[in-house]
């Protein structure tokens, strides 16, 4: 009797110490800090007390430049992993709160809708955004015991992107961000989760990849001074471009700048503008217009002197303390 129960005890230890067993997730920890100074933090997040105006911005070109699916596509066949990457950009600008988001991938179709319509105007922007989906692949990994198996599912996916200013044609930055997905699986003696062939992780991966490269895109833009164009002078009021969709607030103070002149280097061949120089400053007193396509500001001037006759060499900036 002695002898078939050490028997059994050393069957056990084989069986389990040759398994190979799924990783334990991550034990969960209570945050020190309570549920209501987390509250007042997610509520400062959104509500920060620097002005932050937005940016126009628009998606001009996003595709699949990695090698993954290309032996599987036609001439007829549509980039998809590219136009999902720009969709779900698209997506992450908008839900950010800090763009106004245009349309340009798609433009045949807007352009189709407007002559329809017989409304064929578009919107200028501040930044093209340029990238591709650069790197791309899944990879399988696992192990085996006696009795057990687990196998490890990741994707990963790298993108680059460029902002290229709409008014010089110049790429002025590129970020790139990478993102990895996984997925494990295991069974023991034939009783577990079996490791099919997880689709999702795709989408996972391309997304991480985008939010690590978008952060890198928001900072940038950030350090850049919001301008917008002065529309007209009328009995001592400005008139601009842009309003509360774009972040504008009411008693906001915003400096005038006059455009230097504009110089032909004959070392570079390049036509150069000299910097501009700030002639005054103005307050929002109201807003006009319905939406961001629309909108405007009217100021008034606080200091300094605004001539009604040089309004095309004058723009209008937010004051960076």
């Amino acid at each position: 009797m002695f002898c078939k129960c050490n028997v059994f005890l050393w069957f056990v230890f084989l069986l389990t110490a040759g398994c190979a067993t799924v990783s334990p997730p991550p034990e969960q920890v209570e945050s020190p800090i309570n549920k209501a100074q987390q509250i007042k933090a997610q509520v400062a997040a959104q509500h920060p007390t620097t002005k932050q105006y937005k940016r126009k911005v628009a998606i001009a070109r996003f595709t699949n430049e990695s090698n993954y699916g290309r032996s599987l596509m036609t001439d007829q066949d549509y980039d998809r992993i590219g136009k999902q990457a720009s969709d779900m950009l698209s997506a992450k600008l908008i839900k950010s709160n800090r763009f106004v988001v245009f349309e340009r991938i798609d433009m045949s179709k807007v352009l189709k809708e407007q002559t329809i319509s017989g409304d064929a105007k578009l919107v200028g922007v501040d930044a093209l955004i340029v990238g591709s989906v650069t790197e791309f692949g899944r990879s399988v990994a696992g192990k085996s015991g006696f009795l057990s198996s687990t196998k490890v599912q990741t994707a990963r996916a790298k993108v680059e992107a460029r902002l290229i200013d709409v008014k010089t044609g110049q790429a002025f930055f590129s970020a790139a961000g990478v993102g990895e997905a996984n997925t494990e699986t295991g069974e023991i003696a034939g009783y577990g989760s079996r490791a099919e062939y997880d689709a999702t992780l795709n989408d996972r991966a391309i997304s991480a990849a985008i939010s690590d490269m978008l952060d890198k895109v928001v900072s940038t833009l950030d350090e850049r001074k919001w301008k917008t164009d002065v529309l007209e002078i009328q009995n001592g009021n400005v008139f601009i471009s842009g309003g509360q969709k774009q972040g504008l607030k009411i008693g906001d103070v915003l400096q005038v700048m006059e455009q230097g002149a504009v110089v032909k280097s004959k070392q570079s061949g390049f036509d150069i503008s000299l910097p501009p120089k700030k002639i005054a400053e103005v307050r929002i007193v109201s807003f006009f217009g319905e939406n961001e396509n629309n909108e405007g500001s009217i100021c008034e001037v606080t200091s300094g002197l605004i001539s009604q006759s040089n309004t095309g060499k004058i723009f209008v900036e937010e004051v960076k303390k």
